[in-house]
């Protein structure tokens, strides 16, 4: 979806200033919030995908203004609520609702170890040919769908070259929405910088994208 979380190529957000020596957690509740979303049991079919999508949500003025694991913490109360996992009273006041059902659930000790390893594992056997070889000219396709999407809107429209193929992968614009895995071929596409954003850019440096084959047309 087009939202102020795509800010690719746009102005008047000031410079990046890399803080020197920054640590790895800015306040404790960062490194809390942190464990608490990798632990949290969260809906049935709950996936990273639909974890960015929840993000991508957020109205503006907060997206903006709120740090990035205060972002992550409005995902988790927004998981819940979405799947039904509490109500806004329950989150609001910290205690469960009398009279609810109690939940069993949850990862146990044993469990643990292997809920993380097995985490953040998207590679799947395709069936089908790649359609695009390594070396070739591709576009990135102008489409400005209304769900998420991994296609950033500065490279719609580009002109780039395959530079790798990764196999099947499975696909982000509808994995985040609980449509289904429905795995694609995935390629880095490397674009020049001209192309992207004009004369101005440097002549010899370029982007590299990782992009799903549906997002690509032959150029």
């Amino acid at each position: 979806m087009n939202g102020v979380h795509d800010m690719g190529g746009m102005h008047g957000h000031g410079p990046i200033a890399p803080e020197a020596d920054e640590p790895l957690w800015h306040a404790p509740w960062e490194a809390r919030i942190f464990g608490i979303t990798r632990a949290m049991t969260f809906p049935k079919g709950f996936n990273i995908d639909r974890f960015r999508h929840l993000r991508e949500l957020l109205p503006p003025d907060l997206y903006l203004a709120r740090a990035y694991y205060d972002h992550w913490y409005a995902v988790c109360i927004a998981a819940l609520l979405d799947g039904g996992l509490a109500t806004a009273d329950e989150i609001r006041h910290g205690r469960a609702a009398p009279g609810g059902a109690r939940r069993n659930d949850a990862v146990r000790a044993d469990q643990v170890w292997q809920s993380q390893k097995s985490q953040g594992i998207f590679t799947r056997e395709l069936e089908t040919p790649p359609l695009f070889a390594i070396g070739q000219r591709v576009r990135a396709r102008n489409i400005n769908p209304a769900g998420h999407t991994r296609l950033p809107r500065y490279v719609r429209g580009k002109v780039g070259v395959v530079h790798l193929h990764h196999g099947g992968h499975v696909f982000a614009d509808t994995n985040a929405h609980m449509q289904g895995e429905v795995p694609q071929h995935l390629y880095t596409v490397a674009f020049s910088m001209r192309e992207l954003w004009g004369p101005e850019a440097s002549a010899r440096d370029e982007a590299c994208l990782d992009l799903w084959e549906s997002y690509l047309e032959p150029a």
